[in-house]
């Protein structure tokens, strides 16, 4: 794919999730397909879908945590955009979109450690843990970690 046929594609449409427990630390999930690869809850808005329902259901969908387990402190004023790199063009979401446009959510985990649960429908974790801020973004993906690093300052003086 050319940089002018990529130019040319959509941005998926999505939410992502910051999950912080009391402490401030962040969930992190290393993901199945990718082992290494630690990223927070995220997932496509479907259609007629407002961003806060996507980030709830993602959340239930991907770490069992349910909305009344949260609290929804904040959410990102404008939506952040990312585009995949040259190697997972074409290859990404059957080749639709050269990238996300995400709005993200500060949810305050409420609940316990033994109430995440990974074994979902569709898994997309093997492992998670809590980690802080500025650690998370380093274990991000590279091509990840400008958004991750905008998200966590936006979110920093809640965290």
């Amino acid at each position: 794919m050319t940089p002018e046929d990529a130019a040319r594609l959509p941005y998926r449409p999505c939410v992502g999730v910051v999950l912080a427990n009391p402490a401030g630390l962040i969930f992190a999930g290393e993901r199945i397909d990718t082992p290494g690869a630690w990223q927070m809850p995220q997932g496509g808005i479907d259609e007629g879908e407002a961003p806060r329902t996507t980030a709830l259901r993602e959340l239930r969908e991907e770490t069992g945590v349910t909305a009344d387990l949260v609290d929804c402190e904040a959410e990102t004023a404008e939506w952040i955009t990312y585009d995949l790199p040259p190697h997972l063009l074409g290859r990404v979401w059957k080749g639709r979109y050269r990238g996300q446009q995400q709005r993200w959510f500060l949810l305050r985990y409420l609940g316990r450690d033994d109430q995440i649960d990974l074994e979902a429908e569709h898994p997309e974790f093997s492992r998670w843990q809590w980690m802080a801020p500025d650690d998370l973004v380093a274990a991000i993906v590279p091509f990840k970690q400008a958004v991750y690093t905008q998200v966590i300052d936006s979110f920093r003086e809640k965290l």
